[in-house]
């Protein structure tokens, strides 16, 4: 299992869709599971993480 992992939940495929591959581009990430409704919340979908994001090294305070 990777260490960091994201989620996204929408309320039709489509819309999960998109914002999976939305924060896939923005964060640097891969798709980890298609839209799903199984869990029965709405649509689901996880990415986990490939590289840090931009920005994000060790020691930098992400606040400066």
């Amino acid at each position: 299992m990777a260490d960091v992992t994201y989620m996204v939940r929408a309320g039709s495929q489509a819309a999960c869709q998109a914002e999976l591959e939305r924060m896939c581009r923005l964060l640097g990430a891969q798709s980890a599971t298609l839209p799903t409704d199984a869990a029965g919340t709405g649509w689901v979908a996880r990415a986990v993480a490939t590289k840090a994001p931009a920005g994000d090294e060790p020691g930098r305070d992400p606040g400066v």
